[in-house]
Parts: structure tokens; sequence; C-alpha cells
């Protein structure tokens, strides 16, 4: 599949000497070897033979195994040349640790920057940026004491919040995240869509004028239209999402014109289409391969998530090396089926959720095949009729023989991992069962 697309000289080089290190010389790819067609293949069909780098493998064959001759996995941690950085397990509930190597991070930040014209001008690396996020995921956190300023302050960074529960937050927190918002004059703000929209109801309900930054970059996890409508409801600025993930660096970027370039300068992907059923060819899973990073060797790593791929792979911001998405259509865990059976992303139900007038939050459970529990909180009175148009809007998605439950709620918590759940199912889906092996 990738032949068909432009690349920059070196992506098939590094992709190269990527796959043959890996295959000879990492224990961690020692079984994939039987997989390998060899050398008179060209080097997209020998990617193509191989299985997928899964978390479980990560747990089982963490450091040694990912580590390349000649770099010393103690004495690179003992010298601080390296760092261990745990993930949040949001993508199949296992958390795992990983190598992490910060000039290598940088580097892949760096390149991603030149694929949209708002980063490329305004991230120069020292330009001053805030960050809110769950600080379960990034930052410091201290859920009983609210921290001062300094202690939330790093180099360039301000991390707006401490807390691992936006719903524990407090008018005066809230209050002061706006302050220091207006004081610190941030070039970027990096956002969860979710804690952004939570900040921007209340700044609407007290009618509070925020400061703009230059530009509203969205990451760690999926922006559901209905908080980009809220956080449009307080800020004017451009906004984009970044997506990536720790394991595998910087991977797409959005562009000025909304669809998103693959940082080909940065990794590898390889895109596996689900069956016509469920959305292919255009729509499937991803698997990354990371470029530049001498201490960790990720492979065909599965990120997680769905993507859908731009029919035309052209842009109007002109840049077309490498693949290009329309959309990331959510993670495969939070995936869910009609009653006939037919896989459900993330991105579908919220493109139908968002149209529900009031909705500010909202989680599907899915217990068992064709039955839904819908939690949503918002603020229309007449939650009877509330519930009813929700009902309707879903079995539009879901089937009319589908059992739909309502469960109003005040507001709804991110999950353990920090990150809010839009949609999952509460019984296992084998992503296998859906792409398309031809």
């Amino acid at each position: 599949m990738n032949q068909n697309h432009q690349f920059p000289p070196e992506y098939f080089k590094n992709s190269q000497d990527i796959l043959e290190t890996s295959l000879g010389q990492l224990g961690a790819y020692q079984s994939w070897r039987a997989y390998d067609p060899g050398a008179k293949h060209n080097v997209d069909e020998r990617y193509a033979a191989l299985p997928a780098l899964t978390k479980r493998d990560i747990r089982e064959h963490f450091p040694q195994g990912f580590v390349p001759p000649g770099h010393d996995y103690q004495k690179g941690l003992d010298s601080g040349e390296i760092q261990l950085a745990s993930t949040s397990g949001s993508s199949d509930a296992i958390r795992v640790t990983n190598i992490w190597y910060q000039p290598w991070w940088d580097a892949a930040e760096r390149a991603s920057w030149k694929l949209n014209s708002h980063t490329a001008r305004l991230a120069t690396g020292n330009h001053p940026e805030a960050i809110l996020v769950n600080a379960r995921n990034v930052g410091i956190i201290s859920d009983d004491v609210d921290l001062p300023f300094e202690k939330r302050r790093l180099d360039r960074f301000l991390y707006l919040n401490e807390k691992t529960n936006p719903t524990a937050w407090s008018p005066e927190l809230m209050n002061r995240m706006i302050h220091e918002l207006d004081v610190f004059k941030p070039v970027i703000l990096e956002a969860n869509a979710s804690f952004l929209a939570k900040l921007c109801r209340y700044a609407a309900a007290k009618k509070v004028k925020v400061y703009q930054p230059g530009l509203i970059v969205f990451t760690y996890e999926f922006p559901s239209r209905i908080f980009y409508r809220q956080i449009r409801r307080v800020f004017t600025s451009p906004a984009i999402s970044s997506y990536g993930s720790t394991e595998t660096g910087y991977v797409f970027m959005e562009c000025e014109a909304g669809k998103l370039h693959q940082n080909s300068e940065a990794c590898r992907v390889d895109f596996q289409p689900f069956k016509p059923e469920h959305g292919g060819p255009l729509i499937g899973r991803i698997l990354v391969t990371t470029f530049n990073n001498p201490w960790y060797y990720m492979l065909r790593f599965d990120v997680g998530d769905i993507v859908r791929l731009d029919e035309t792979q052209q842009c109007a911001c002109g840049r077309n090396s490498g693949l290009i998405a329309s959309s990331i259509e959510g993670r495969f865990i939070n995936a869910t089926l009609t009653c006939d059976g037919r896989l459900i992303t993330l991105r579908a139900l919220d493109d139908v959720m968002s149209t529900l007038e009031g909705l500010e939050e909202y989680r599907l459970e899915q217990p068992s095949p064709c039955v839904c529990v819908l939690h949503m909180a918002g603020q229309r009175r007449d939650k009877s009729a509330f519930g009813k148009e929700a009902a309707a809007i879903l079995r539009k998605v879901y089937g009319k023989k589908a059992d739909i439950s309502i469960v109003h709620e005040e507001f709804l918590a991110p999950e353990d991992s920090g990150k809010y759940s839009l949609a999952k199912t509460l019984f296992p889906l084998n992503i296998k069962d859906y792409l398309d092996t031809n």
C-alpha cells in the first residue's frame, strides 16, 4: 500500500534499517523472523507479513528485548540519559513501562510542527505553553492541596491543573486557571478537550473573558464534537489535534485544512483496513514503527486506535507526503456494536450524539450486544424528554430492537487512566475479527 504514497527520501531506508536490526538482533522480535519473506521482497511486503506488537509483548520482553546492541540499559538509566515512563493503560487496560529518551521525543515533536502552518509559525521550541490535562497523565499530582503557580511552572511550561478528577474543581480553582492564562499568556494551550470544555462551561456561565492563545492543541484523548462546541463558546483561537502515544511519539498532526498528516520523518505507519461491513477499506487500525530512537525499537506497535484514511490522499494545504487521514475514529476499546454486529466507531457515535441539544457529557456502555446504557449530563430540566430524544438517536444507530437505558447524571468523571471514556463494551472484542485479511 505505501508505494502509492509520497514519502521523504529517508523513509524507506529508515523502515529497512529498523526492520533488519529488530529481526536480526533484538529478542522481542526473535519469533517474528519466521514471518519475514526475506530480502527478495520489498520493504512494504516484508512489513505486511509481520505480526503486530502489543502491550503484552512489551511487558514480556521489556526492557532488554527492545534495546539495540551497543546501548547499556542500566548505564543509560544511571547516567540519566534515559528514564522510565508508564502509560495510562487506556488502550487495552494494560499499563506498561517504556524507555523514555527525551531527545527523540523532542525531535519527533519538532518534525510534527512542520505539518501545520500555525505550529510552523508559533512553535519555536522556546514558546510559552500552558497545559490543561489530567495530572495523572502529565504534570504534578496534588489532589488535597492547591499548588501555587511556582510549583506548577517548569521552564516554558505551565501546568494549569494538578487534580486527577476535574469534578472536584472548585470555582476558585477555575478562576485561578483563567487568571493564570491571562498572566502567563501562552502562545499555545495544550489540552484534553474534556478538561478545557469543563473550564469553558464555567467561563461561559459566568460570562468571564478568557485570554486567547495563538493556538489550541488537543491531545491525550478523543476530542468530542460536544466538547469542541463548548470550547468554541469561549475561545476563538485556531484549534487542531495532535495524535500520538508514549510509545510512538508524534504520529499525525492536523493541518490548517483539517486533515491529519503522517509525521513520516519520525515514524512509519502501516494501515490495516476493516472488512467492508465494518467501514473498510477506508476505516481500519494503524501499526506504528518509530524512527531515530537509539534506545527503544518499536516495530509495528498496535496503538489501539482506528483511523479513517482520506479517500483522495491529497490536501489543500499542499502537504502530500505520507499517509493522510480524514479523522481519528477513536480507540478500538471505545468501539461498540449494533444489534446486527456492525462495528460503530467512537467518531460515528459522537457525530450523532452531538446533535442532541443540551447534552454536555455522555458515556455509553454496552453490557451485552444490543443492550445500551447511556449515562448523560446536561442542563435541560425536561429529563424525561431529554432521555427519550437520546434513546431515539441511539436506536437509529444501533437498531430498532436495541434495549436502551438512560441514566441521568449531574456530571461524569474520568476513568482510572485519567481520560474520559465516551463509549465501551463490557464484553471483549477482538480486533482481528474485524480486519479484512484479504
